[in-house]
């Protein structure tokens, strides 16, 4: 193998963070963030960003290095990642990518998929539709016009939604049509390390994890962006629960367990995107982290 780079994946609350700081400290190199969520800085505790003693461990990239008010797509990550990538391979041997947001890890390490101009008109009109018929009706138009995105795509997340139905109506092709083309091979090569363990054990990791955040003062970080509500960064798992109870519309007590329900759901599609990929090298959660980087250096060995 030439130049690496180690993509850390799993579901969320597994243990991601703390194996890439391992590898990191191992290979003496930075980490790449791919949590979308992770990128904007008024969003730190209901993201789980790493804490300021674990960030001093080993160098990151994007974490908390845009705001909810800046528009940053997954074009952008694409780019910005790979640029820097070009930079630290000029010195470094070994790069770590880590996160669960599939489409971020895979934008570094396969490339995004080229989809055609839309007239904005078209967002725009869906945009009203959600406002004024709620998300159902989002999924149901997904359902008809493309039913193998819809069996693939976060159903509860309406940015994505939006995504795939303005290019269903504006090319007149399923949005799935657009994806998997042939794309440009990356000029470094790729080891993908997923965490795994029974999904019991990460259902209860998740429910622990939410009462910590709840704890740490998530309720106020999600206040103090409230009236911001409608964003795209905001649309997610852990605020859009909470703004509904600000909204008077929940008790907190159903807040909290919706949060709880949701992240599960999240963790299930991560689990089923990650498991695509048929080269990874999947490790337990538990797992000694001498026997990981063992296990590790014996595959770019072989490669």
């Amino acid at each position: 193998m030439g130049k690496i780079l180690i993509s850390v994946v799993g579901p969320t609350a597994i243990g991601k963070t703390k194996l890439a700081l391992t590898l990191a400290q191992h290979f003496n190199t930075d980490i790449l963030s791919a949590d979308s969520r992770q990128f904007f800085k008024e969003m730190r505790i209901g993201t789980a960003v790493p804490s300021e003693e674990e960030l001093q461990t080993a160098t990151h990239h994007f974490i908390q290095h845009k705001s909810i008010h800046e528009a940053y797509s997954v074009g952008n990550f694409e780019r910005d990642a790979i640029k820097l990538l070009e930079t630290l391979f000029i010195e470094k041997g070994v790069v770590v990518l880590v996160g669960g947001s599939g489409l971020y890890v895979d934008a570094v390490t396969k490339g995004l998929d080229n989809f055609p101009k839309i007239d904005p008109a078209i967002r725009m009109r869906l945009n009203i539709q959600l406002q004024e018929h709620g998300i159902n009706h989002l999924q149901e138009q997904l359902k008809k016009l493309d039913p193998s995105y819809y069996n693939q795509v976060d159903l509860e997340n309406p940015h994505r939604l939006i995504r795939a139905l303005e290019v269903c109506i504006g090319s007149g092709k399923p949005y799935s049509s657009f994806v998997n083309q042939d794309k440009p091979k990356r000029p470094f090569d790729i080891l993908t390390v997923g965490i795994s363990a029974d999904r019991e054990l990460i259902y209860g990791r998740i429910n622990r994890r939410v009462d910590l955040m709840l704890e740490e003062g998530l309720l106020e970080e999600a206040k103090s962006v409230y009236k911001h509500k409608e964003l795209n960064a905001l649309q997610t798992v852990g605020y859009k629960e909470l703004f509904k109870y600000f909204d008077g519309e929940w008790e907190l007590d159903f807040a909290v367990s919706e949060i709880k329900k949701n992240t599960r759901r999240f963790a299930k599609r991560q689990l089923t995107w990650f498991r695509k990929n048929e080269e990874t090298l999947w490790v337990n959660f538990d797992e000694n982290s001498t026997k990981i980087i063992e296990k590790i250096e014996r595959k770019i060995q072989n490669e």
